[in-house]
């Protein structure tokens, strides 16, 4: 099997033909296109072409998950202290109007902030370069939301300019990364606020999934359980040289405190901080697809067990 994912340490121990690419993105144009048997994909990207009759079916393998409340960036200029003052804001976001780091941070905002998508413009484009909305998925918006793209400007340019005035965006922009003093994060206590989300609702936020060309599993019934046992079992690696580590103080790694932070991961979050199968995401994955719905990215609310390999629901 050719398999595409990214570079993460849950997937190192992959059996077979693993690629990757500069960027997740490329990644899933290239799963689109046709150019693995296996793929990592967005949870937006699958779901967007659920709506229109997709190639794949998805596994419950999320090998990228990430807490968002980090993932807001504001111009420090534009007068924005909290959450309550993004109303009437002009708002980037790369590829597409609703990423799924974008959805996930909407919809924490939605829900706890009273956050109205629709009161804002949004701006499509390119981080650090031009770039336009990705050409290999649809891109549906609410007709009330205000989409439009940033051209030749780059994103990381318009918020270090004050063009925009947030940016919404999975990777760290160079401006901020360079120490601009006009950008910074609207959550600059993100950590802590992490980590009371999780401990409020039990949520570990999902980014993405993997999918299986449909016509491999009409050929071979047993392949959806082989593929995730596979994944399954180099996660399960990964977590294992964590749990050495312990005993070495994770020397391994060039961070100091990774002992310190492994050993509260498993405090917070017990044994296998990073589930596969449904069970144990499901509050995630419902809490994710009404997100989807919500934001007007999909054209009716779906159910976790419509978007899995039935085979696997009761993982």
């Amino acid at each position: 099997m050719r398999i595409g994912t990214f570079t993460y340490d849950t997937t190192r121990d992959l059996p077979g033909t693993v690629e990757t690419a500069a960027t997740l993105p490329e990644i899933f144009e290239r799963a689109i296109r046709g150019e693995f048997d296996v793929a990592e994909l967005g949870l937006t990207f699958h779901l967007r072409l659920l709506e229109e009759g997709t190639p794949f079916v998805a596994l419950p393998i999320f090998p990228n998950r990430v807490f968002r409340h980090s993932c807001v960036f504001v111009n420090t200029r534009s007068g924005i202290t909290g959450p309550r003052d993004l109303v009437g804001r002009t708002i980037g976001e790369f590829g597409t109007y609703g990423q799924d780091s974008g959805v996930w941070a909407k919809g924490i905002l939605m829900d706890e902030y009273g956050f109205r998508p629709e009161a804002n413009r949004w701006v499509i484009g390119g981080l650090d370069r031009p770039a336009e909305p990705f050409g290999f998925i649809p891109h549906p918006h609410p007709g009330g939301v205000e989409v439009t793209t940033a051209g030749q400007k780059t994103l990381n340019d318009l918020l270090a300019t004050g063009e925009i005035d947030v940016l919404f965006s999975a990777n760290v922009p160079q401006c901020v990364l360079d120490g601009s003093p006009d950008v910074g994060r609207l959550f600059p206590d993100f950590p802590a606020r992490e980590r009371d989300y999780h401990r409020r609702t039990g949520i570990f936020p999902i980014m993405h999934t993997v999918v299986v060309r449909r016509n491999l599993l009409d050929d071979d019934p047993g392949l959806a359980r082989r593929v995730y046992t596979m994944f399954e079992a180099a996660k399960d690696a990964a977590a294992e040289r964590y749990r050495r580590g312990r005993r070495l103080y994770q020397v391994q790694t060039m961070l100091p405190w990774a002992n310190a932070l492994v050993d509260e991961t498993l405090g917070e979050f017990g044994e296998d901080w990073w589930p596969y199968g449904i069970s144990a995401n499901r509050t995630a994955l419902d809490t994710y697809l009404r997100y989807h719905h919500e934001q007007g990215l999909s054209s009716r609310r779906w159910r976790v067990d419509e978007i899995f390999a039935p085979e696997l629901l009761g993982t």
